[in-house]
C-alpha cells in the first residue's frame, strides 16, 4: 500500500499528541504517585519547557542535515518512550530531568513536522496545515476518552502509558518508514539557515496570536480533569470528560476549518474563533454546574482549534529568514506556552482557587484578537498550476 506524503505528516502528529496525552490524562494519578501539591506538580512539568526552548533556539540546522524522516523516528518515538517511562520514576526531580529531555525532542519535531507540512503544501498547492495540526488534536482527543475510561476501570498508569507506547512504535515504524523529504517553497529564502533561531519584530503579532492559542490549550488539556475533580467532585469519567470535549471539539474544527479559512480568510477565521474562547473561558470559570464547564471546555477547543496553524503558515510563508527559523522562532514562544501554562495556572489554582486559572487567560485572549489583525483578510497564499491533492491508491 503506497501511502501520500501528506498523511505520514498527519501519524506523526496524532502519535506525538496520543502519548503526550495518555500521560496528561493521568496528571492526578502522576500527582498522587508524586505526592506533591498543584504548584510542585507545575514546576515538575516545567522542565518540558525548558527542553522545549532549547531545541526550538539550536536545533533547526541540525533538523536540516537530518531530514524529515530521520528528526521524525528519533522525536515521535524518543518522547513516547520517555513518557511511559515516568510513571516508574520516584521523584519529582527525576521527572523533570525526563520531561527536559522530552521537551529537546518536542522541540526538534515542532520545526520538523510544521516546516515539512509547509513544503507540502508548496509542491501540491493544497492546504495540509490545519489538517496536520487537526491529527495533533485527534490524537488527544481519542488518548483523552480512552484515558478516562481506562482511570475508570481503575488501570494503572504505568500499564496504560505502556500500551501507549507499544501503539505509538507499531503503527509510527510503519508510517515514518517511507517519508521522503519535500522540495523547498519555490522564492522563499534560500540562505544558509543561522544556528540559533530567535523571534523578530515581524514575527511579534504572530507570537501574540500563538501565545493567546496555546495559553487556552495548555489550560484546557492539564488542568481540566484536576479542575472537574475539585470544583464538582465528580467521579474519574466525568472528570475526564473536560478533556474529551476540549480536544474532541478542538480536533474537528481543525480537520473541517481550511474551507472556512478559504472563505473567510485568517484574519477573520482567528476573530471569530478567539471570541469563542473567551467565551468558554468565563463559562469554565463561572460554571455553576458541570455541564456548563463542560459545555466551557467544548468552547475552548473550538476557540484555540486553528488560531496557531493560521500563525504557523503565516511564519512559514515569510521570506525575511529561511522557513525552518521562522517556525522554530514562533515555536519558541509558542510552544513554550503550552508548557509553561501548568506551572503558572498551578500557581493560580492553589493560591486563588482553579476557577480563577481560567478566567486570567482572558487578557491574553484579547491581546490576541487585536493581534489577529496582521493575518490576512483573503485565503493564504497557495502557488498555482500545481497538481492536485496527492491520492492514497491502494494495492
Amino acid at each position: 500500500m503506497k501511502i501520500a506524503p501528506q498523511y505520514r505528516i498527519y501519524a506523526c502528529f496524532f502519535l506525538f499528541a496520543f502519548a503526550l496525552g495518555a500521560l496528561l490524562s493521568r496528571m492526578p494519578d502522576l500527582q498522587t504517585h508524586l505526592d506533591v501539591s498543584e504548584s510542585q506538580l507545575g514546576l515538575t512539568i516545567i522542565g518540558m519547557s525548558i527542553g522545549s526552548l532549547i531545541s526550538l533556539t539550536f536545533s533547526a540546522p541540525l533538523i536540516d542535515r537530518m531530514g524529515s524522516r530521520f528528526t521524525a523516528f528519533v522525536t515521535v518515538l524518543g518522547t513516547a518512550t520517555i513518557y511511559a517511562l515516568i510513571p516508574w520514576l520516584p521523584s519529582a526531580v527525576a521527572v523533570f530531568v525526563a520531561l527536559f529531555f522530552a521537551g529537546l525532542l518536542a522541540g526538534a519535531l515542532e520545526i520538523n513536522l510544521n516546516v515539512e507540512t509547509d513544503r507540502l503544501e508548496a509542491q501540491y498547492g493544497r492546504s495540509f496545515m490545519n489538517r496536520a495540526h487537526g491529527n495533533w488534536s485527534l490524537g488527544f482527543f481519542i488518548t483523552a476518552l480512552l484515558g478516562a475510561s481506562l482511570r475508570q476501570a481503575g488501570m494503572s498508569m504505568q500499564l496504560h502509558l505502556a500500551i501507549a507506547v507499544g501503539a505509538v512504535f507499531v503503527i509510527g515504524i510503519w508510517m515514518m518508514s517511507g517519508m521522503v523529504n519535500a522540495p523547498h517553497r519555490p522564492n522563499m529564502h534560500t540562505g544558509d539557515t543561522p544556528r540559533i533561531a530567535f523571534p523578530n519584530w515581524g514575527l511579534l503579532p504572530l507570537c501574540l496570536i500563538g501565545i493567546a492559542a496555546f495559553l487556552v490549550e495548555g489550560a484546557g488539556i492539564d488542568w481540566s480533569a484536576i479542575y472537574m475533580r475539585d470544583v464538582f467532585a465528580v467521579e474519574p469519567f466525568i472528570g475526564g470528560l473536560g478533556l474529551t470535549l476540549f480536544s474532541g471539539f478542538m480536533a474537528a474544527t481543525r480537520l473541517f476549518a481550511d474551507p472556512i479559512v478559504e472563505r473567510f480568510g485568517p484574519r477573520h477565521t482567528a476573530i471569530s474563533l478567539l471570541a469563542l474562547a473567551a467565551i468558554g473561558a468565563l463559562a469554565v470559570g463561572l460554571a455553576p454546574a458541570p455541564w456548563v464547564a463542560l459545555l466551557g471546555f467544548a468552547l475552548l477547543g473550538i476557540g484555540c482549534s486553528a488560531v496557531y496553524p493560521l500563525a504557523v503558515s503565516a511564519a512559514a510563508q515569510r521570506t525575511d529568514r529561511p522557513s525552518a527559523v521562522n517556525v522554530a522562532a514562533l515555536g519558541q514562544v509558542t510552544f513554550i506556552v503550552f508548557f509553561l501554562a501548568p506551572p503558572l495556572l498551578g500557581f493560580v489554582a492553589e493560591y486563588l482557587g482553579i476557577r480563577n486559572s481560567y478566567l486570567i487567560v482572558l487578557p491574553v485572549i484579547l491581546v490576541g484578537l487585536v493581534a489577529s489583525r496582521a493575518l490576512g483578510t483573503r485565503k493564504l497564499d497557495m502557488p498555482v498550476g500545481l497538481p492536485p491533492e496527492p491520492a492514497t491508491p491502494h494495492g
